[in-house]
């Protein structure tokens, strides 16, 4: 929502907003774009008089201000539905689905077809990338609209999963795997959201999708149930663009990427990892969908910063680092520890926060254990949890730990942690600031 109030903001209109425990890196990109916001859902921000309310889907029956916009009869729409019926319809549209990695994908793919194809882009990214002066821009009316396209549904009135109201013109489906338990019972209910994506894509646009045998066997039944799109695909020697060789160096890794037999060389990105060496072959495919051929795209690859929260370095003290990063699902869990594994002398200390209404369901709990085996030390936070969490850690022995209190989750941190040791705090939250807490916790005698 902030990055859509960013792009209205550039179309002209006059934004102003609410939410609730708005936190950084978000709280600050608004301050800075001059986009006033109010802490909380008070009826009286009725005295605003907007011509018209955007809603998220954070908003529910009950919410206060939602109420007396319904009793007063006011104008509304979901998110998504505004910005494809008012900005999208006209423009050439990326969308960037899948259970992991659409953020990422999505800021990566913004960068290189605003540097290869020279184009004023437009975009809308569920995160904040380093390239990038906001999560949304406007960008030209004619250029293309790259877009993350969440699968969680749109609005409290239409529990369609956003991505319907996008109509893309290349849609990229990297992974699928079940979650957002809240709204969806099994992998099947999210399935047929895919299926209903798919069925909306006209026969000229194009479906990027990973090798089959590379990402389940998910996509492969959304695809099964009916395609009316071209398809493209990447990750193997017979599919496309792939990665036939790869080494971790420090702040990234070095790839030797090629299309087919064809060899295009050795290329540097600054994301560490396997899941986002299959994420830039899918920008790339993407971008090649769109007329930006990878001979020239990845003359452009070195240059992504990659974006906040995700293995992000946020300090060090006595040798000892501080990375935030946004795994929530176990198998981003899993990837993101791996990933930091690949260049560590020291040990590997995961601290996480069960925070999502997934993993508050406890609906991941038996594969918890499993997702954080990489790591050296595991602590866990399970405030506002009411499931055994300490049990579902067992299998890992004496390496896991489970607080109630963030202090004291900073405290047994603190007392294990030794010089070369990498601390990966993972949560799509704020965590009560504990990436500072710590450091600084870190840096008394």
């Amino acid at each position: 929502m902030g990055g859509l109030a960013a792009i209205a903001r550039q179309a002209g209109h006059r934004v102003t907003g609410c939410d609730a425990n708005v936190y950084p890196p978000m709280s600050d990109q608004l301050r800075a774009l001059g986009i006033d916001y109010v802490e909380g859902f008070s009826a009286d921000q009725l005295a605003f008089k907007p011509d018209l309310f955007v809603i998220g889907n954070v908003v529910s029956r009950g919410n206060p201000l939602m109420e007396a916009i319904l009793d007063a009869r006011l104008p509304y729409r979901s998110g998504p539905q505004w910005l494809g019926e008012n900005l999208l319809v006209s423009r050439p549209v990326l969308a960037i689905a899948g259970t992991h990695g659409k953020t990422t994908t999505t800021a990566l793919s913004a960068y290189l077809l605003r540097e290869g194809l020279e184009q004023d882009i437009g975009y809308l990214i569920g995160g904040v990338a380093h390239n990038f002066e906001s999560s949304g821009r406007l960008g030209s009316p004619k250029a293309p609209f790259v877009i993350e396209a969440d699968e969680y549904d749109t609005a409290f009135f239409d529990k369609r999963s956003k991505f319907v109201h996008y109509r893309p013109q290349v849609a990229v489906f990297n992974n699928l795997e079940f979650d957002h338990a809240d709204i969806f019972p099994d992998l099947a209910a999210i399935e047929t959201q895919f299926h209903h994506l798919v069925r909306m894509m006209a026969s000229q646009a194009y479906l990027v999708l990973p090798a089959k045998g590379l990402a389940g066997d998910a996509l492969e039944r959304v695809i099964a149930r009916g395609c009316w799109s071209q398809i493209e695909r990447f990750g193997d020697q017979q599919h496309g663009l792939w990665v036939s060789e790869s080494k971790a160096i420090e702040g990234g890794q070095i790839m030797q990427l090629s299309n087919g037999s064809q060899g295009l060389g050795e290329v540097k990105l600054a994301l560490s990892g396997a899941y986002n060496r299959n994420n830039c072959l899918a920008a790339l495919t993407a971008a090649r969908c769109l007329g930006l051929q990878p001979e020239r795209a990845i003359e452009h690859l070195s240059g992504f910063a990659g974006v906040r929260r995700r293995m992000e370095w946020r300090g060090s003290v006595r040798d000892i680092a501080v990375y935030d990063d946004f795994a929530h699902h176990p198998t981003a869990i899993k990837a993101s520890l791996e990933a930091a594994c690949e260049l560590v002398q020291g040990r590997v200390i995961a601290v996480l926060e069960p925070r999502t209404n997934t993993m508050k369901l406890g609906t991941m709990a038996t594969s918890l254990s499993a997702s954080l085996q990489a790591a050296d030390l595991v602590f866990c936070y399970m405030g506002g949890l009411t499931w055994d969490v300490a049990a579902a850690l067992s299998p890992l022995g004496a390496k896991a730990q489970v607080h109630q209190d963030i202090d004291a989750l900073i405290a047994a941190i603190v007392q294990l942690a030794e010089p070369q040791d990498r601390i990966v705090v993972m949560s799509n939250g704020g965590f009560g600031g504990i990436h500072q807490r710590l450091l600084d916790a870190l840096a008394k005698p």
